[in-house]
């Protein structure tokens, strides 16, 4: 199956449009409002992508960055295979750039790198190998992202997720909500429905996965962050938390709940022996001090006009990390596109690297 046909296989719902040489993605700092395309031509335009939120989510962003230089390469003339390979790794190693600690898309990269190298060797035609290689991983994402499941023996249930990890946040289908998405999946839906955190400070799940939940019409409900712990005390009818990598583990445990994480092997890092060797990227404090949304009256006027606004006092000092890292002896059960991982009788680590 092509990449094009994977991804139109996969989901309603598209944040990357990909049609050799041609890449557009969903703009994200857009929705849930207006849903509109960008057009990418370049690995400049990829980068800014990345670097503005107009593209997020890990998965994502490595396509993008693969893909953003692919629309690139298709168009350029190469008088040489060294000069297209040197082309190439120079371009690669500019869009590392676009996100430091994104564990996907140093895996990519690293990959791209070897794909043309070999091609380069073989006396190849280097570029065709390199769109050939980013089209491959496209096809990958989606198909990681459709093998990601859950199999549960009961009638119906109610799942809570947190961010965003979906359809916007992969090539296509998603993660976690990839599982939400498969539960849902009629006529045999097991899943009655599913809450969601807002995810504050940057609102990925009141502003993301609202807006595919209502586009896929799974029943949902929007909760705040700070309201889960009495949320999970009041409905014991939800079975499990389900996220992509992230946390509420400490509030799953106290309330005697399943922590699932949902994540392709290319967001699994074999290189950190433990959580406290992952990098921690620290975003802008104004997201934190600051709140940025669409005027309610240009919305119903039909326009679409975005201000900021002031929250915390001018001088105010924040601390804006972009995730959190979970404690391994709080996961109940990690899932990827390899299957499910559960600890073992009396473990407090997880072994993936004898795994995967």
């Amino acid at each position: 199956m092509s990449a094009q046909s994977a991804q139109t296989a996969s989901a309603k719902l598209l944040a990357i449009k990909w049609q050799r040489p041609h890449l557009s993605i969903l703009n994200q700092l857009l929705l849930p409002h207006a849903s509109e395309y960008i057009d990418i031509k370049t690995s400049a335009d990829g980068h800014h992508a990345i670097v503005s939120m107009q593209t997020r989510g890990a998965p994502a962003i490595a396509i993008v960055a693969a893909l953003s230089l692919a629309a690139e390469v298709s168009q350029q003339q190469f008088d040489t295979a060294q000069q297209a390979y040197d082309f190439i790794m120079g371009k690669l190693d500019y869009l590392a750039t676009s996100r430091p600690t994104a564990v996907n898309l140093f895996d990519a990269i690293t990959k791209l790198k070897r794909a043309i190298k070999i091609s380069l060797d073989s006396q190849e035609d280097v570029a065709v190998a390199y769109v050939d290689a980013a089209e491959a991983m496209l096809a990958t994402d989606v198909a990681d992202n459709q093998s990601i499941g859950l199999q549960r023996a009961v009638d119906k249930i109610k799942v809570l997720t947190h961010c965003n990890t979906g359809a916007l946040a992969t090539a296509g289908h998603g993660t976690a909500l990839g599982i939400i998405r498969s539960l849902y999946q009629k006529p045999e839906s097991i899943l009655e429905h599913v809450y969601f955190g807002e995810t504050r400070p940057y609102n990925q799940g009141a502003r993301l996965t609202a807006y595919e939940l209502l586009c896929e019409e799974i029943p949902s409900t929007l909760v705040c962050d700070s309201a889960v712990s009495a949320l999970l005390r009041s409905d014991p009818t939800i079975v499990a938390i389900i996220v992509g990598a992230d946390r509420l583990a400490i509030t799953a445990k106290f309330h005697g709940r399943a922590f699932i994480v949902a994540a392709p092997t290319t967001s699994i890092d074999l290189a950190v022996a433990s959580g406290k060797g992952i990098v921690i990227e620290e975003r802008d404090p104004n997201e934190i001090t600051a709140a940025s949304g669409f005027v309610q009256t240009s919305l119903e006027a039909g326009k679409l006009v975005r201000e900021t606004l002031c929250v915390a006092p001018k001088g105010t000092a924040a601390w804006n990390p972009s995730f959190d890292v979970t404690p391994a002896e709080l996961i109940t059960a990690i899932v990827t596109e390899k299957g499910v991982f559960v600890k073992g009788q009396g473990a407090t680590e997880y072994d993936l690297a004898a795994s995967i």
